[in-house]
C-alpha cells in the first residue's frame, strides 16, 4: 500500500491529467441532450448520396412548425371573445336614476306638467342603453363577440353594444322621435354623469376558448407505413421529402433513446468524445509539451472547451435557433492570446466537432464556425489595440452573414423567405464576443496567465515598481531600458514574442534595488564597496540579485512568466571577475560559490534577454568602440554562452542565435554612433 502511494505521489501530475481526460470526456457527455442521432445527413436542394430510402417502421408526417404557428395565428384572428355583463352596475345606475334626474330637471325651469313625459323618455333612453350594456372600451377590432349576460353567452355584434362614445348619438335620437330636441342639452348632461360601463372582456373565458381550439389542431398529416419508399438514390431533396425525412428523424430519434438502447447510445457518444480530446492530448504532448507537462495551462484549455459545450447545450435546449448567437469565436481568441494561433485553431475546430452532436444542421453549423474560428485567427494580431479587436469582430460577423446567404441560397433556390432576424443573431454574437477582454482578465487572475494586455500594463514604466527601481537605481532603470529595446529588436528579428521580451528586460534586474551601490551601472563615485568584501561575498551579493528580484516581483504580484525572466536571466554562468579574483587568492575555494543557481533560459524569449543583457553590461567597458570591436565582443560573450551550454534547454535554433547577433551588433553601433571614415 505504501509503495502504491508513493508512486501515486511520483506521478500525481499524470493522474491528474487521466483525472481531467476522464472527467472532462465525463462532463461533455453529461451534458449532451438526451436523444440519439439520425444516421443519415441531407439538405433540402442537394441530391440523396445514399441507398434508395424505405420507411423502417411506421410514422406519422408532422407539420412544420410554421404550418402549426399560421394554423393558431388563423385560430386567434377568427376567435369570438367572450364579454362579461356586470348585472350590479346596471342596477346601481337605474337605482341612482331618479335622484339624478330631480338634481337636472329642477322646477322653475321643467313644469309639473312635462316631468312625467320627460321622465319616460330617459327611463326608455337608459333601458335601451343597459340592454346590451355599455363597452369598458372603446375599441372594436372583430364584427362579432360573445355576451355573458345571466349565465348565459349570447353571439352578437358589436355594433349591438354601445361604447361611451355612443351615448350621445342614442340619446339625440331618441329626442328627436319624441320631439324633445329643444331639450338636448339637459338630457346629455343628465346621461353623462349617470351612465357607467358595464360590459368589459373576460380574460380567463377568452383564453380558456383558445386553448381549447388549439387542442384541436392536428400536429400530423397522415401516416407513412412500413416498408415505403421514402427517397431514391440520386433523388433531389424537395419540399415534400424534406418534410417525410424531418418527420422520421424526430420519430427515429426519440424511440432510440428508449430503456433497452440508451446505454449504447451514451457508449457511442463517450467514445467520439474521447477521441476527440484524445486527439487534443496527443496534439499538446507531441507539438506543445511544454504545455501539456502545465496541468494549469492543460486545465484552462479544458475549461474553455466545457465552457463553450455547455452554454451551446443550454441554447439549444431553449431554442435552437438561438445557436449562432454563442460566441464561439471567443475560444480561439482567447487560445490565440495566451498561446498561439495553431492551437487556438486546433482547439477550435476539435470543439466544433463535439458541437456537431448537439446543433441542428451540423454541417452547415460546423462549415461556418470553422470558417469564422479561421478568419479570427488571421484577423486578431495585437489584441491589446481596441481598434484591432472591432475589425475582427466585424469580419467574423460579416463571414456569418456571407455564409448564411449562401446556405439559404442552396437550400430554397432564391432569396425569398429570408429569415432575417438571423442577421439579429450574428450581430448579437459579435456583440458578445467584445466581451473577451473581460474575460481575459478574468482569466488571468484565476489560472495566473498573462497576455498582451496585462504585458501592455507592465510595460508602462510609470508604474510603482520601475518608478521605485528608477529612484533607487537609476543606472540599473536604465541598463533595462537598453536591454529592453535590444531585446525587442532581436525578438522581432526572429518572431519570438517581442512584447514579453521587453517587459521582462524591464523587470530582469529589480533585485539590484536592496544593494544598488554594489552594481556598478549606480556607482557615481571612485568608491567600489566591493573592494572591502572577501570575494566569495561579494559574489554572493551579485548573486542574491536574482534571488531577491524573484522576492520583490511576487510581492508586487508580478506574472510567474515575467518573474521567469528573472529567474534565467544569467543562467547558471560564473560571476568571473570574484572567481578569478578569488583563484588568485590561493586556498580552498568552491566553485558554486560564483555560480548562480539558475535555471537556464527555457525559451526563445530567455534566451533572448541573456543574450541582450550580457552584451549591454559588457559594452560598458569599451573603451575605444569600432565596428570590429563591436563585432568581436558581440561574438565572444554570445559564443561564451553558448559553449557553456546555457540554451540548451531553449527552442532556439543556431540560425536564429546568428540573426540575435547581427541585431545586437547594428543596435550597438547605433548607440556608440560610430561613422564611417572617410579618407581626406
Amino acid at each position: 500500500m505504501r509503495t502504491f502511494l508513493d508512486s501515486l505521489y511520483k506521478n500525481q501530475a499524470l493522474v491528474y491529467k487521466y483525472f481531467l481526460y476522464i472527467g472532462s470526456v465525463f462532463l461533455i457527455v453529461f451534458l449532451f441532450p438526451r436523444g440519439g442521432k439520425f444516421k443519415y445527413e441531407y439538405q433540402k436542394g442537394k441530391p440523396w448520396q445514399y441507398e434508395n430510402f424505405y420507411a423502417p417502421f411506421d410514422f406519422s408526417i408532422n407539420k412544420s412548425e410554421d404550418e402549426v404557428s399560421k394554423e393558431k395565428v388563423a385560430i386567434v384572428n377568427n376567435r369570438i371573445d367572450y364579454y362579461a355583463y356586470d348585472n350590479q352596475i346596471a342596477e346601481d345606475v337605474h337605482g341612482v336614476f331618479e335622484e339624478q334626474f330631480k338634481d337636472v330637471f329642477k322646477p322653475p325651469t321643467f313644469t309639473a306638467n312635462q316631468l312625467p313625459f320627460l321622465r319616460k323618455v330617459a327611463r326608455e333612453i337608459l333601458d335601451d342603453i343597459y340592454e346590451n350594456g355599455i363597452l369598458a372600451k372603446t375599441e372594436r377590432k372583430k364584427n362579432n363577440l360573445y355576451l355573458l349576460k345571466n349565465h348565459e353567452a349570447i353571439k352578437m355584434r358589436f355594433d349591438e353594444i354601445y361604447s361611451p362614445s355612443d351615448i350621445a348619438d342614442v340619446v339625440d335620437k331618441k329626442l328627436a322621435q319624441n320631439g324633445l330636441t329643444g331639450y338636448r342639452e339637459a338630457f346629455q348632461q343628465l346621461f353623462f354623469t349617470l351612465v357607467r360601463p358595464n360590459v368589459s372582456l373576460d380574460t380567463n373565458l377568452t383564453k380558456k376558448e383558445l386553448d381549447h381550439e388549439f387542442s384541436k389542431i392536428s400536429y400530423t398529416l397522415g401516416t407513412v407505413d412500413e416498408g415505403k419508399l421514402i427517397i431514391a438514390k440520386g433523388e433531389v431533396v424537395e419540399e415534400e421529402d424534406l418534410r417525410l425525412l424531418n418527420s422520421l428523424k424526430g420519430e427515429f430519434e426519440s424511440e432510440l433513446w428508449g430503456e433497452n438502447n440508451q446505454y449504447y447510445v451514451l457508449v457511442g457518444y463517450t467514445v467520439l468524445v474521447a477521441l476527440v480530446l484524445m486527439m487534443l492530448f496527443l496534439f499538446l504532448k507531441r507539438y506543445r509539451d511544454d504545455i501539456f507537462k502545465d496541468n494549469t495551462k492543460l486545465t484552462f484549455i479544458i475549461v474553455n472547451i466545457l465552457f463553450m459545450v455547455f452554454f451551446t447545450t443550454l441554447v439549444v435546449k431553449y431554442d435552437d435557433a438561438y445557436v449562432f448567437v454563442v460566441p464561439l469565436c471567443i475560444l480561439p481568441l482567447i487560445l490565440k492570446t495566451f498561446f498561439d494561433a495553431r492551437l487556438g485553431l486546433y482547439v477550435h475546430v476539435l470543439t466544433v466537432l463535439i458541437l456537431g452532436f448537439v446543433v441542428p444542421n451540423s454541417f452547415e453549423y460546423i462549415f461556418l464556425q470553422i470558417m469564422a474560428g479561421i478568419v479570427t485567427i488571421l484577423s486578431v494580431s495585437e489584441l491589446y489595440k481596441r481598434a484591432n479587436l472591432f475589425i475582427s469582430v466585424g469580419q467574423i460577423t460579416l463571414i456569418y452573414i456571407v455564409g448564411y446567404f449562401a446556405f439559404h441560397m442552396i437550400h430554397e433556390g432564391s432569396l425569398q423567405d429570408m429569415q432575417w432576424i438571423a442577421f439579429g443573431f450574428f450581430l448579437l454574437n459579435g456583440m458578445i464576443t467584445l466581451f473577451v477582454q473581460p474575460m481575459i482578465y478574468i482569466y488571468e487572475k484565476i489560472f495566473g496567465l498573462v497576455s498582451d494586455v496585462s504585458l501592455l500594463e507592465l510595460s508602462d514604466t510609470n508604474s510603482k515598481l520601475l518608478k521605485e527601481l528608477s529612484n533607487k537605481a537609476p543606472g540599473t532603470f536604465h541598463h533595462s531600458l537598453q536591454v529592453a529595446n535590444l531585446a525587442e529588436a532581436a525578438a522581432n528579428e526572429i518572431g519570438a514574442n517581442a512584447m514579453l521580451v521587453r517587459v521582462g528586460a524591464l523587470y530582469h534586474d529589480i533585485g539590484k534595488m536592496n544593494n544598488p551601490t554594489y552594481f556598478t551601472e549606480n556607482q557615481i563615485t571612485n568608491v567600489n564597496p566591493h573592494d572591502d568584501l572577501e570575494p566569495v561575498e561579494a559574489a554572493k551579493i551579485i548573486i542574491d540579485h536574482v534571488i531577491q528580484g524573484i522576492e520583490i516581483a511576487q510581492r508586487n504580484k508580478v506574472p510567474d512568466r515575467v518573474i521567469d525572466f528573472i529567474r534565467t536571466h544569467h543562467g547558471t554562468s560564473l560571476v568571473f571577475y570574484f572567481y578569478k579574483k578569488q583563484k588568485e587568492l590561493g586556498g580552498e575555494m568552491d566553485e558554486a560559490d560564483f555560480r548562480y543557481p539558475g535555471p537556464i533560459p527555457f525559451s526563445k524569449e530567455t534566451a533572448i534577454l541573456m543574450m541582450a543583457d550580457s552584451v549591454e553590461a559588457a559594452s560598458k567597458s569599451l573603451k575605444d568602440p569600432t565596428f570590429l570591436v563591436i563585432d568581436e565582443f558581440v561574438e565572444k560573450i554570445i559564443e561564451g554562452q553558448v559553449q557553456a551550454n546555457q540554451f540548451l534547454n531553449a527552442n532556439i535554433t543556431l540560425k536564429e542565435i546568428e540573426q540575435i547577433k547581427k541585431i545586437l551588433k547594428q543596435k550597438l553601433v547605433n548607440i556608440y554612433h560610430l561613422r564611417v571614415e572617410y579618407p581626406e
